[in-house]
């Protein structure tokens, strides 16, 4: 893992890690630095469509309760109106679409970010305490299939960081 003092410094150095072959790794920023999702090439998210899903599925959901409640189980004239009356069926309709989909948000964004995670091995490294405070962090996975302990660890150097160290699992 190299420390940098700078986000354009963790940008270059991650543009350069990509060139090398490089392919699993991760940044550690103490703000959000919007070139490195690119550098590190990361995939667009899948939440959206999560979220898509979950609003369709609430939706049909609570117009599917309505219509069950109101046409087949307990079927009630209220007016003289027919008992499939969709207007009446909006309200619920739409609030649990908004239901549906915010907890497909809200389970979506944990699932994909795996959390809860409590512990990661990055931790051990005593100078990552610095990560949410004024350091930029770029590490290399030791799963990544060119990752070779000694090849890694000069590459890093040579990218001038302002320290080098190794991440202990």
């Amino acid at each position: 893992m190299a420390e940098f003092e700078t986000p354009a410094a963790l940008v270059a150095a991650t543009e350069q890690a990509r060139l090398h072959g490089y392919r699993q790794m991760d940044a550690y920023s103490p703000m959000p630095v919007e070139e490195l999702s690119e550098a590190l090439g990361l995939r667009r998210t899948r939440l959206p469509r999560l979220v898509l899903a979950g609003g369709v599925l609430g939706g049909l959901a609570g117009y599917g309760l309505e219509y069950w409640s109101q046409v087949i189980t307990y079927p009630l004239n209220i007016g003289g109106r027919p008992f499939h009356s969709w207007p009446h069926f909006i309200p619920v309709t739409f609030e649990t679409t908004v239901l549906g989909a915010a907890l497909a948000a809200f389970v979506g964004m944990w699932a994909l970010n795996r959390l809860p995670q409590p512990y990661h091995p990055v931790f051990n490294v005593p100078a990552f305490a610095r990560a949410s405070v004024d350091r930029f962090f770029l590490c290399i996975e030791a799963t990544d299939p060119k990752f070779d302990r000694h090849a890694t660890w000069k590459f890093l150097e040579s990218l001038h960081p302002a320290g080098v160290s190794e991440v202990v699992a």
